[in-house]
């Protein structure tokens, strides 16, 4: 049975830490073997949105969007929603649209948008899915937190390369069927999905912070 390969978390040169530029993830996505990818930018849909107009058949439109007390990841947004609301009227929000609902790397010490227990299984029963898996976690006991937490909560489990380089694409991904071009179609496949794990270099966090400061210096843009 045909099986897709999909990725669902990647970032652009939309993201601040990012420079990979929208006209080169194709040629990305193709050497890579990815089917579909999800353009999951930090705080912005804009890129994710206007892309997978153009790109239907490959790219996912999705948004990382950071709330008053972790971040939460969207797939199938059709509008995007802005940082520094509440949780739950972020996800109010994105389920007024009919996107599917995630948390990214939930329990990783290092990240600003990781989530206490607590405020996590306050809205547990709101989302759809936890990533379980991502590969810019440094530590291997903050991804196996995320996994046992979902188990214990019943939820759908994913990972993803979280890439900021194109090294990083490709990294965790997920085998799946093909799926109709919607969220419920990705929510029915992911059901029955297979997790690709591989962790990433602690080096690629250079490549983020080069970014970062390539941006500010106004030496590098979209």
């Amino acid at each position: 049975m045909e099986e897709w390969t999909v990725e669902l978390h990647v970032h652009t040169a939309y993201s601040p830490d990012c420079l990979i530029r929208l006209k080169d993830i194709q040629a990305i996505c193709q050497r890579k073997g990815l089917d579909r990818v999800a353009i999951t930018d930090h705080n912005t849909a804009r890129a994710a949105i206007e892309f997978a107009r153009a790109n239907p058949t490959l790219i996912i439109p999705g948004e990382e969007i950071m709330t008053t007390q972790g971040e939460l990841l969207a797939w199938y947004i059709r509008e995007e929603i802005p940082p520094g609301l509440t949780p739950q009227d972020t996800v109010a929000r994105l389920r007024a649209q009919g996107a599917i609902i995630g948390v990214s790397h939930p329990f990783d010490r290092y990240r600003r948008g990781a989530w206490r227990g607590d405020d996590l299984a306050a809205i547990a029963d709101q989302i759809d899915v936890i990533e379980v898996f991502n590969s810019r976690c440094l530590h291997k006991d903050d991804n196996r937190k995320a996994l046992a937490f979902a188990k214990e909560r019943g939820k759908l489990m994913v990972c993803g390369s979280d890439a900021h380089t194109p090294g990083e694409y490709g990294r965790a991904v997920m085998r799946m069927r093909p799926f109709h071009n919607n969220a419920n179609g990705l929510r029915q496949a992911l059901t029955q999905a297979t997790r690709i794990e591989k962790i990433s270099s602690p080096l690629v966090h250079i490549g983020s912070t080069y970014a970062k400061w390539a941006k500010r210096l106004g030496i590098a843009g979209r």
